[in-house]
């Protein structure tokens, strides 16, 4: 039979993957916030502040950031130090 390294006793995600989680979730967050405004009181009256760069162009590279920071902290596995021998 295959033996199987894998020790059965601790959490899937180690201190530093919720660390890094949490991490991507307000960089996510912080991308959200930098969208947000730039309406107009009058409909009537067109406003450019709608297509500027910080919600064209940086809010989703800090949103898409955010998303590879999630995937790392998910993916990833890290050596914990009392395993290393």
């Amino acid at each position: 039979m295959m033996e199987n390294n894998i020790d059965d006793k601790g959490m899937a995600m180690t201190p530093k993957g919720l660390r890094l989680l949490l991490a991507g979730f307000i960089v996510m967050v912080s991308g959200y916030i930098l969208m947000i405004g730039g309406g107009s009181d009058d409909p009537q009256v067109f406003n450019y502040a709608m297509f500027d760069f910080r919600r064209l162009v940086a809010a989703p590279v800090v949103i898409v950031l955010g998303i590879v920071i999630e995937i790392v902290a998910i993916m990833k596995v890290w050596k914990s130090k009392d395993k290393e021998e």
